[in-house]
């Protein structure tokens, strides 16, 4: 029987999940930001300030969510400075509910933001231990465990610029998903589009899913740094709950320009429909990656791949004639039965 594991059935919707607005370091109201996406063609925005929790759906439309969201960050230096040399972590905070906005583990430097707006910080809940961060692998995952109890998904943010290395990031449990890029960093940094880390992360058995986001800041309120990178969302309807659930069971993808229609799973046999691609790519756990490549001026809308029987996982990635890739999350031998 043929597995769907994305369908041309079920709506896909774009979203941003990573940008700033004035509230933290931002050069846009939140007002502004959701219009330019909206303008642009998305249907979901995170507004994830650094350590500023905003709940926005007050400006909420029907054909337009606002998810509730902040970014965190753990750094070496105990006033949370950033250091340009030294690794750090930052998070990505998604409320499962539109009104939470606990803050987690307070620390007054990192909340340098929030205590700018009058009040707001007294009006929160705080949860977690309060005091000094640490940047060690046991607080950090102590904080992601507080931030899930607490309601919220967890993802890890651009690892690249983040100087982190790969056996740092392994050692971190509960996130639900992987920041595979981020676009401002991708601008400048050219590599943080990180399929390698993510094939390492699935091959180390952390069920990860992926997603993308523009973390724009929109310098001299130009917007500078969006539409770039963005995750599409199938979702059965465009609303909190129904979204959530979405993200949550992993029914979304990341891209930089490919739409992935559909993949499914018959006998042994993945089956990809897409945009028009260059070459078509599956990650499979080994070395043998499988790989089809458009006959040149042709391009590629679908594929058949065999999966090796003895692959743990498969993961699909989808380059088109201009660069932009798609990758779907990975999917676990358990997942096509």
């Amino acid at each position: 029987m043929k597995k769907y594991l994305i369908s041309s059935d079920k709506p896909q919707y774009r979203a941003n999940l990573h940008s700033h607005s004035v509230l933290s370091d931002g050069h846009l109201t939140p007002e502004e930001m959701k219009k330019a996406y909206k303008d642009e063609g998305y249907s979901i925005l995170c507004i994830s300030d650094h350590e500023y929790p905003k709940d926005h759906s007050d400006i909420t439309e029907p054909d337009f969510l606002m998810l509730t969201g902040y970014e965190v960050y753990i750094r070496m230096s105990p006033d949370g400075k950033m250091h340009p040399y030294e690794p750090e972590v930052h998070l990505n905070l998604f409320a499962k509910e539109p009104h939470n906005e606990k803050y987690v583990c307070y620390d007054y430097p990192y909340a340098k933001y929030i205590r700018k707006t009058e009040g707001r910080l007294e009006g929160l809940t705080l949860v977690g231990e309060q005091g000094a961060r640490h940047y060690d692998v046991e607080y950090i995952n102590k904080f992601i465990k507080t931030a899930v109890d607490n309601g919220y998904m967890v993802a890890y943010n651009h690892p690249v610029w983040s100087l982190e290395d790969e056996a740092s990031i392994l050692a971190y449990d509960n996130c639900f998903s992987l920041e595979i890029c981020n676009y401002g960093s991708y601008r400048s940094m050219a590599v943080e589009y990180c399929v390698a880390l993510y094939h390492q992360l699935l091959r180390h058995g952390k069920r990860m899913f992926c997603n993308a986001g523009d973390d724009n800041h929109n310098g001299n309120k130009m917007l500078t740094g969006s539409f770039g990178a963005w995750t599409m969302i199938m979702a059965d309807k465009l609303d909190y709950a129904s979204v959530i659930e979405a993200m949550e069971c992993g029914d979304m993808y990341s891209s930089t320009g490919p739409s992935i229609k559909e993949i499914s799973f018959e006998d042994g046999t993945v089956h990809v429909e897409c945009s028009e691609a260059a070459h078509i790519h599956m990650f499979n756990g080994g070395k043998k990656t499988k790989a089809v490549y458009a006959k040149e001026g042709e391009a590629l809308t679908s594929v058949d791949m065999e999966l090796d029987e003895e692959a743990p996982f498969f993961f699909v990635l989808v380059v088109d004639k201009n660069g932009g890739m798609a990758t779907s999350r990975g999917y676990f031998r358990d997942e096509l039965v």
